[in-house]
């Protein structure tokens, strides 16, 4: 094993540290249209449950029905990565992301707004364990946290421009409904607005390199040793692919879904558990409830949906600012700090609106109404709890996911991990409307408060560190 104090020195002669964090803001492009993608959807929920006549649970699998995609997409894109390449796997996605936002906006039916979000979905769902793995397989240990989480902010940016543009859009509209240009609702051109950047990122991701990880393990080592020369200068580059022939040298096949399986133990590895419980956690305290029916859940406690749309714009924002700050954290406190720190945050905050809910009353219309002091409290506490979860969950998780695993089943574990956050999101999602007719807002928030609970406790027993460790020395 290749001594530490390499691995963790301040500076390395012949890096080309600016090419890496360049390649990897091509590759968080990815992250921003996750979070359009995933946005975009709040602003639209009015206009479709218009526009297709829905009740509620198929407006609930209208929305959610990108999520379906997205596990599958999560699913397909880890194994197929190793057999393709990361690259080619963005590349597929960028087209994917073109195809259903196109054709989103253009449906005239939900059977056909549905296809073209399942679309939509595989792309997120590659790029969500795609474009984590590539930064993760392309940056230093010393500063891969940091790397890595600006995926998230990529992701909440994404978010913050889709409910921006949610809000402008609907404002010169005068509604999400009316009708805008060209004889198209507002609805319909927000999702088309995703267009510019998707075509962008297609255009970008020819000029970025093969993972050099993927390129040894396919048994392109020249072409690996390209790339590393280039990331990581000559000599660095060459001690880098011995690193990873070494990672590797104890099994030569090439990855496959069977490697999950412990060959001492005949078990799943406890490594595939962990992650799984960091992306479900990440999803049952409920935060896509806020970015996918934030619209709706302000209406529903007596905000305007103008109002509604500028409060989105607020939490985006916020959210924003509090990945940056988990950018100048994760690589000096660590990962499993962060996690905790969050999940107590969240507890706590998640219980405040609970408790604000609880004390409403219900109108003519079926709405809740809470006092002014009480309405304060839940958009106060609303607010802090999404800056709790994009200081911890919302980042950590994805940059954990993406180095945690050994070079052998990254992608397979990805692929796992993957499809059980993605279906926890799906099951969320298309659940919360059902909740919000049937038990409440407050039984529901009540819900997601309980798992932020258990949450702390599942990462103070099984989560391990990963701050400042080479992908190479990762164990399974």
């Amino acid at each position: 094993m290749p001594r530490r104090e390499h691995m963790s020195s301040p500076h390395a002669p012949g890096e080309n540290t600016g090419f890496i964090i360049l390649i990897s803001l091509v590759a968080t492009i990815g992250g921003f249209l996750f979070g359009y993608d995933s946005g975009v959807i709040n602003g639209t929920v009015d206009g479709i449950t218009t526009a297709f006549n829905s009740d509620a649970a198929v407006t609930g699998f209208n929305v959610a029905s990108m999520l379906l995609g997205c596990a599958v997409g999560a699913w397909f894109a880890g194994t197929l990565a190793d057999r393709y390449g990361r690259r080619t796997m963005l590349l597929l996605a960028a087209v994917f992301f073109i195809v259903s936002a196109w054709g989103s906006g253009i449906a005239t039916s939900s059977f056909e707004f549905v296809i073209y979000r399942v679309i939509g979905g595989l792309a997120v769902g590659a790029a969500s364990v795609m474009s984590p793995a590539y930064i993760s397989e392309v940056a230093p240990a010393r500063y891969r946290g940091r790397l890595a989480t600006i995926q998230q902010i990529a992701i909440i940016s994404g978010l913050f421009a889709s409910f921006l543009s949610n809000y402008l859009l609907a404002k010169v509209a005068t509604s999400s409904v009316a009708e805008l240009w060209m004889g198209y609702e507002a609805w319909r051109w927000m999702f088309w607005a995703e267009l510019v950047p998707a075509a962008l990122f297609f255009v970008l991701l020819f000029f970025i390199p093969e993972s050099p990880r993927y390129l040894v393990a396919r048994g392109l080592r020249e072409r690996a040793k390209g790339v590393l020369s280039r990331l990581y200068g000559a000599v660095q580059g060459e001690r880098k692919l011995g690193e990873i022939d070494a990672s590797l040298a104890t099994d030569h096949h090439r990855p496959r879904l069977s490697d999950l399986v412990s060959k001492a133990t005949g078990r799943i590895r406890p490594i595939v558990w962990v992650g799984v419980g960091l992306a479900t956690f990440q999803q049952l305290v409920g935060i896509n409830v806020v970015f996918y029916y934030g619209a709706v859940l302000w209406q529903a406690v007596g905000f305007s949906e103008s109002d509604a749309l500028l409060i989105n714009v607020l939490s985006g924002a916020l959210s924003i600012g509090a990945c940056i700050v988990t950018v100048l954290l994760i690589d000096r406190v660590g990962r499993k700090p962060l996690l905790w720190i969050g999940s107590v945050g969240m507890a706590v905050t998640l219980g405040l609106v609970t408790f604000a809910f609880a004390t409403g009353g219900v109108d003519a219309a079926g709405r809740l109404q809470l006092s002014d002091s009480m309405g304060l409290l839940a958009l106060v506490a609303a607010n802090a709890y999404v800056v709790f979860f994009n200081l911890s969950w919302g980042p950590v998780m994805w940059v954990m996911l993406g180095e945690m695993f050994p070079n052998q089943i990254r992608g397979s574990g990805l692929a796992v991990a993957g499809l059980a956050q993605w279906t926890a999101n799906f099951l969320i999602t298309w659940t919360f409307p059902m909740l919000l007719a049937g038990i409440g807002l407050a039984t529901a928030y009540g819900i997601y408060t309980v798992m932020a609970v258990i949450s702390v406790f599942f990462v103070i027993k099984f989560v391990h560190e990963t701050k400042g460790r080479e992908l190479e020395q990762m164990e399974g």
